[in-house]
């Protein structure tokens, strides 16, 4: 660092973390001001205990799933905690795939305990240690996870109020029509092919 410049909180916070775990950390950036941690799924514990004691992170802001269907370890894991103290916030991530549960962080911050239930409930990623891993916010019986970019816009069931049978019923989903595919082309530009209703004009 040239002399008489002084490095910023994050910078230093970066450095820290870089200084101490060293090639334990998958990876590290710094960019747009926030500080972006990757760690493995057996260094996170550590990690977590590491920033809450020794850096006052001591409040967890989110935590929650990114899909990306290409990838083997498809899933990310994402953390945001918060230092009051240091008034600055850090984000660590860990890759997992669908069979591999990651750590549950409820016994450093019990209040990731909703969050990590969120995770399992739309994307299906799973906790090891976790008090009570089940879903919270779809309904009793739902098939599937339906943040995964694979699950199918209409779901695979609907349930709706019978009258005649007083009662919420379950039933394949039935389509009307099907969805329309939109090619986002520009209406100024026209497009590469004939709107229906437009084949008289040509």
């Amino acid at each position: 660092m040239a002399e008489g410049t002084s490095q910023s909180p994050l910078a230093a916070l970066a450095e820290r973390l870089r200084n101490f775990y060293g090639e334990r950390l998958s990876g590290l950036s710094l960019a747009f001001g926030e500080l972006t941690v990757d760690v493995t799924r057996g260094e996170l514990l550590e990690v977590v205990q590491h920033l809450h004691d020794a850096e006052s992170f001591v409040s967890l802001t989110d935590v929650c799933g990114v899909d990306y269907p290409e990838r083997a370890d498809r899933f990310d894991v994402v953390y945001h905690l918060l230092s009051p103290k240091q008034n600055l916030r850090i984000r660590l991530k860990v890759a997992t795939d669908e069979g591999t549960p990651v750590p549950s962080i409820t016994g450093i911050f019990p209040g990731a305990d909703w969050f990590e239930r969120e995770a399992y409930d739309f994307y299906g990623i799973l906790f090891t240690g976790h008090p009570d891993l089940r879903r919270i916010l779809t309904d009793y019986g739902f098939d599937g996870y339906p943040l995964r970019k694979d699950f199918p816009t209409t779901g695979y069931v609907e349930l709706r109020y019978d009258e005649e049978r007083k009662r919420v019923v379950y039933e394949p989903v039935k389509l009307a029509q099907e969805f329309r595919q939109f090619d986002y082309l520009s209406p100024w530009e026209g497009t590469d092919y004939v709107l229906p209703g437009d084949e008289k004009k040509s």
